[in-house]
C-alpha cells in the first residue's frame, strides 16, 4: 500500500457544479437523501428511516458542540470595516469559563481587512435586553493567519451574551451568500449543547427529534462528545501530496462515562460526523500515550497529525480507553480535555468507530480522504451515485450511511 504521506490530493477530485450545492437546508430536516452503502451495495433511502439501518444495541455518538456567533464587525472612524472572527479562547481548556466572564476576555481571532488596523483600540455600542453596552477589542498581538484580541466591556452582561447581541453566525464560505435569520436556527443540531464551534457538524443538521425517538424505540443507545469545530475544517489542501498539509488543531472534551460506554459497547459504534469520527478515534492514541506515560499532565495530551502512522500501535481499543479510565481517576478527573489534529486518510485503521453517518464533502478535502479512509478507498463509487442521482452536496445537503 502507498505510504500515507504519499497520496496525492488530486486522485480525490470530483466535477461538483454549483447547482449541486444545497444553499438553503430542506424545510424539514429528516426529509433529505439517505444513501446507504453496506459492503459494497448502495441503498437509496430517506433519512427518517435512519433507524431501521443500526444495529439494535449500538452506540451512537453525537458531538453536542454549538454554533456561536463569532463573526464581530466594528467600524473605524475613517469608516474602514474591521472584521474580528473568534477561533478560540487563549486558553482553550476554559471555553466555558471564556463564555462567562463579564469584563474582559481574550481569543484567538482572524482579523478582516487587517492592514486598515495598525493599532489602538475599536469599539461599538451594543444593546442587549435595552441596556447600551459598550464592546471595545484591542489587538495583543498578530501573527501571519491568528491574532491574539482582547475584548472588554461594561453592563456586566455575559460575554456569551454579547456575542448572541452582537455577533454574526458565520456560514460556510461555499454558500456564496450571507447569513440570514433562520441560519441561527437550521445551522444548528437539534442536541447542540456546548457553545465554542465556527463551524457546525452538519451531519447531525438531519436530525429532528422524531428521528432521535426512532432510534430510542429501535434500542440504539446514544451517546455525546463535543469537539469544537474550527474554521481549518474549510481549509483547502492546496499541497500535491498530502505530506505538505497541514491539519486544523479541534479541541475536544470527552467525559468519563461516555468513555465507560465505549468499552462497554463491544466495539459497534456509530459516529455521527467526521468531527465524531475524529475525536473518538483520536481517544485510541490518548489512551495509548497515557498507558506509556501515566504521569503525563492534562495539558500534555494532544493527538498530533502523524501519530496515528508513526509507529506501530500494539493496544486493543479496549486497552486504550481502559488506560484513559485509569488516567482519569489517578488525576481525580471527570472527564478529558485535549487537542487533536488527526489526519484519517485511506489505510488508516480504524480502531472504535465501525460506521459513519456524514454528508457529501467537497473535492479535494481532508474529509473526502476519511470518507475514503472508511469504506476501503470507494469513495468514488458513493460519490458518482450521489451525483447522477440528484443528492445535495455540502452543509445543507443530503447525508449517507457508511457501513464497511
Amino acid at each position: 500500500m502507498k505510504n500515507i504521506q504519499e497520496i496525492a490530493i488530486a486522485e480525490y477530485d470530483y466535477p461538483l457544479p454549483d447547482e449541486r450545492i444545497a444553499k438553503y437546508p430542506l424545510a424539514e430536516r429528516d426529509t433529505s437523501k439517505l444513501l446507504l452503502y453496506k459492503s459494497g451495495e448502495i441503498i437509496e433511502e430517506k433519512f427518517s428511516n435512519l433507524h431501521g439501518f443500526i444495529p439494535q444495541g449500538a452506540l451512537m455518538v453525537f458531538n453536542n458542540t454549538r454554533v456561536i456567533q463569532a463573526r464581530l464587525r466594528f467600524r473605524k472612524e475613517t469608516g474602514a470595516q474591521i472584521e474580528v472572527f473568534c477561533l478560540e479562547p487563549e486558553q482553550p481548556a476554559d471555553y466555558q469559563q471564556m463564555f462567562q466572564e463579564t469584563k474582559e476576555c481574550v481569543w484567538q481571532c482572524l482579523v478582516g481587512n487587517s492592514n486598515r488596523w495598525k493599532g489602538g483600540v475599536l469599539s461599538q455600542v451594543i444593546n442587549i435586553t435595552g441596556v447600551d453596552v459598550t464592546l471595545s477589542v484591542e489587538r495583543v498581538s498578530s501573527a501571519a493567519s491568528v491574532n491574539l484580541v482582547r475584548f472588554s466591556w461594561d453592563g456586566g452582561f455575559s460575554f456569551a451574551e454579547l456575542l448572541d447581541a452582537a455577533g454574526e453566525l458565520p456560514i460556510p464560505p461555499y454558500l456564496n451568500r450571507k447569513t440570514e435569520e433562520n441560519d441561527k436556527n437550521t445551522y444548528q443540531t437539534v442536541y447542540s449543547k456546548v457553545k465554542g464551534s465556527v463551524a457546525a457538524p452538519t451531519a447531525g443538521l438531519h436530525f429532528t427529534p422524531a428521528v432521535l425517538a426512532a432510534l430510542d424505540a429501535a434500542g440504539v443507545q446514544r451517546g455525546e462528545v463535543t469537539l469544537h469545530v474550527g474554521a481549518g475544517t474549510f481549509k483547502p489542501v492546496k499541497s500535491e501530496l498530502i505530506a505538505d498539509h497541514e491539519m486544523h488543531e479541534e479541541y475536544i472534551e470527552v467525559q468519563r462515562g461516555l468513555i465507560e460506554r465505549l468499552v462497554a459497547s463491544g466495539g459497534s459504534v456509530v459516529a455521527v460526523g467526521t468531527t465524531s469520527v475524529r475525536t473518538l478515534e483520536s481517544l485510541y492514541f490518548l489512551g495509548e500515550l497515557v498507558h506509556e506515560s501515566p504521569d503525563i499532565a492534562e495539558d500534555g495530551l494532544f493527538v498530533g497529525q502523524w501519530t496515528p502512522y508513526n509507529k506501530p500501535h500494539t493496544l486493543s481499543a479496549v486497552e486504550s480507553l481502559q488506560a484513559l479510565l485509569h488516567w482519569l481517576d489517578v488525576k481525580g478527573l471527570d472527564r478529558v480535555h485535549s487537542h487533536t489534529q488527526i489526519m484519517i486518510a485511506p489505510g488508516y485503521e480504524f480502531r472504535i468507530v465501525k460506521a459513519i453517518v456524514t454528508n457529501f464533502h467537497q473535492p479535494k478535502s481532508t474529509l473526502l480522504l476519511l470518507v475514503s479512509a472508511s469504506i476501503g478507498g470507494n469513495w468514488r463509487k458513493v460519490y458518482d451515485y450521489a451525483l447522477e442521482n440528484d443528492f445535495r452536496f455540502l452543509s445543507y445537503g443530503d447525508s449517507s450511511l457508511l457501513i464497511p
